[in-house]
Parts: structure tokens; C-alpha cells; sequence
């Protein structure tokens, strides 16, 4: 089993303290060994916005997990997060296209329709439904004080926030709640969504009642710390679709080696995993050893003095060729749209059946059933 990173100190206004953040990381390493002993117990939920194309960063820090989850025999929900797009947009853009993307990513990925539920939840009415009473069980300082509301107010530059932007959080967590999602992966920066998520779900508990059988008709849900590193971008910066330093899964091997002809470094030719004193030669170094296997370490010192160029060259090499079937893949993909809307289509109707009898749950214990 792969340790779960060890935490990283808070800085600033962080609403995430270091208890919260030690406490969730021997959680995940609780869940993990029960995964191992019962999978059936867990459901997990997860999922994207349809913003733009997945990345390396997407693929080692989420997508390989999902297909590890699954193919471990959990059940796997992963949500196309359309409605979120428009959070804080004047519109979707390329929507149908972005979407069957994402579908396209996912399946070339290793995502096995059969044993995973792909849907978007616009298609699901009654999860959005579920928003009204949720809405009432937060309030206003409790929505901004979230930190990626505030991050997102922040960054506006001074524009008016939308109600669907402040509100974000509780649509999150009905994406999590309405298919009675009990594991949720995510970074550290996403504990305070999962901690409001469980909060919810008590409130409702308390405030309007149980089911029929007495049980709380929401399970508290888990957050399960990513084990994935943190990647930069090509440009030793944040890995961002918004600032095209990104290696996107649809790139051709060449596409991706002129990309990583131009990544950052530094001017010392000997090539050492240091990534304190040289993010940028480290993080190629990171790569390089999540798309081969092998320790950077050890890819470092077969460089040697090698300098820049074979650092790149190495890298370009272990990336094309981990790559190289999930591209082929995905190309077969893309050229039946109808199978990939299929497959979402099939996902839809799986969540509807699941939203409406949780939707039904939660009106009769909130005596709402006439």
C-alpha cells in the first residue's frame, strides 16, 4: 500500500489546521487498509468540470487513483461537473465537445463503464433539487468563509460574485450526499468541503428527521488525502489549463516533446533530485519516475551530468511511452461519439434512479410527501 503523503503545515488564513489535516491523513490510512479487507463498504464520488482538456496533472493526480479505487472493487461515481462550469463563466463553451473529452479521457484511462457510473449531474434533477434543503442548513459567513469561495472572490478582481459561485459548496455536496457517497478523494485544500459536506448531513439528520427505518438518510462522508505529489507545470508554476503549461492527455508524442523542450531547469549540469534547492529539475525528475516506476533518484544519477537536455529527452521518453495506449485509446474513442454518449447515458440513468429515491428519503423525513 502507498503512504499517504505526510502533511504540509498551513500558512496563512487556511481554514485547514494541522490537527484537521493529521487526523484526515490517518483516516485515509484507515480507509485504505479496509478497502483491502472490504471494498464493498465504500462508495466513492468524484469528478471534473468540463473546462478544458485533462492534463498530466489530472492523470497522475486523480485519474490513476479513480482506476486504482475501481479496479480494487470499489464502487466508483465520477460526476462531469457541467453545471459547475458556470460558477463563475458567462458561459460553457464548447460544452458537447468538452464533455465527450472528458468521456473519452476517462475511458482511455482505464475507467470500465461496467464497474464505474459516469454522469452529469445537469441530467440529474432531483440532486439538484436536494440544494433547496440543503441551503437552508448553511449560512452566508459559513459560505464565504469556505476558502475556495474566497479564492475565487479574490481572484474577480472586484466582479460580483454569482449566488451559483458562494452557493458552490452545497452543490458539491449534494453531488456527494444524493448517491449516499461515503469517500471522497481530494487534496488538503478540499478538507473544509468535505468537512461542510458532513456537516449537512448531521444538520439534516437533526433538523428533520431519519427515513422510514430510523436511519439518517445521508451518510457522513470520508475524505480519502490524495497520494499523488504535487506536480508543477512546465514553467515551474502552478500546472494550470489557464496557463498553457500543461501536457495534455490528447497531445501527440511529438506535441509533447516540443512542450518539454522549452520546461525550465537551471544552469547546474550535474541532475540531483533536490526539490527544495531545484523544483523545476525535480519536478521533471517526478515525471519521469510516475510515468516509469523507477525513483528519481536513481533516474537522476543515471543522468548524471548529463545537464538539461537529457533530463528532457528522459522525461519526453517516459511520458510518450506511458502514455502511448491511453493516446491510442483514446483516439479509437474519439471516433465513436455515439458509444461515449452512450456511456454517459447509461451513467445518467443509474443516478436518476438513485437520485429520486434519496430525494423521496429526505422529503419523508421532512414530512413533505402529500
Amino acid at each position: 500500500m502507498t503512504p499517504v503523503q505526510e502533511p504540509v503545515i498551513p500558512e496563512g488564513d487556511s481554514q485547514v489546521s494541522t490537527a484537521s489535516v493529521r487526523k484526515a491523513i490517518e483516516r485515509s490510512r484507515e480507509i485504505e487498509e479496509q478497502i483491502d479487507i472490504d471494498p464493498s463498504r465504500f462508495r466513492v464520488l468524484t469528478g471534473d468540470r468540463p473546462t478544458g482538456k485533462l492534463h498530466l496533472g489530472h492523470y497522475f493526480g486523480t485519474l490513476k487513483g479513480r482506476v486504482e479505487l475501481q479496479n480494487r472493487g470499489v464502487d466508483t461515481w465520477i460526476l462531469v461537473a457541467d453545471y459547475q462550469v458556470i460558477t463563475d463563466r458567462d458561459g460553457v463553451g464548447p460544452i458537447r465537445e468538452r464533455v465527450l473529452g472528458l468521456l473519452a479521457d476517462y475511458l482511455a484511462a482505464g475507467i470500465d463503464p461496467e464497474r464505474s457510473t459516469i454522469f452529469a449531474h445537469s441530467a440529474v434533477p432531483a440532486l439538484n433539487q436536494l440544494m433547496i434543503p440543503f441551503l437552508s442548513l448553511v449560512t452566508e459567513s459559513e459560505l464565504h468563509r469556505n476558502p475556495t469561495v474566497k479564492a475565487e472572490l479574490q481572484a474577480t478582481g472586484g466582479r460580483a460574485m454569482t449566488g451559483l459561485l458562494l452557493t458552490y459548496p452545497v452543490h458539491q455536496a449534494a453531488d456527494i450526499l444524493f448517491c449516499k457517497a461515503n469517500l471522497v478523494p481530494v487534496g488538503q485544500d478540499q478538507l473544509p468541503h468535505i468537512e461542510l459536506t458532513r456537516q449537512i448531513a448531521s444538520r439534516f439528520d437533526r433538523r428533520y428527521g431519519r427515513d422510514a427505518e430510523g436511519k439518517p438518510v445521508f451518510r457522513r462522508p470520508d475524505a480519502l488525502l490524495s497520494k499523488a505529489p504535487a506536480i508543477l507545470g512546465t514553467d515551474g508554476t502552478k500546472m494550470s489549463k489557464s496557463r498553457g503549461n500543461t501536457i495534455e492527455l490528447a497531445m501527440t508524442a511529438d506535441e509533447t516533446a516540443k512542450i518539454l523542450k522549452k520546461a525550465k531547469t537551471d544552469s547546474d549540469r550535474v541532475i540531483t533530485f533536490d526539490p527544495v534547492t531545484r523544483p523545476e529539475v525535480s519536478n521533471l525528475l517526478l515525471l519521469a519516475s510516475m510515468a516509469s516506476g523507477e525513483e528519481p533518484e536513481v533516474i537522476a544519477e543515471r543522468i548524471g551530468d548529463g545537464g538539461g537536455g537529457v533530463l528532457k529527452k528522459t522525461v519526453t521518453d517516459a511520458i510518450n511511452d506511458h502514455l502511448a495506449p491511453l493516446r491510442a485509446r483514446r483516439t479509437e474513442l474519439e471516433k465513436d461519439p455515439a458509444y461515449l454518449l452512450s456511456v454517459l447515458e447509461a451513467g445518467v440513468a443509474k443516478a436518476n434512479e438513485e437520485a429520486d429515491r434519496t430525494l423521496l428519503q429526505a422529503r419523508e423525513a421532512m414530512g413533505m410527501v402529500y
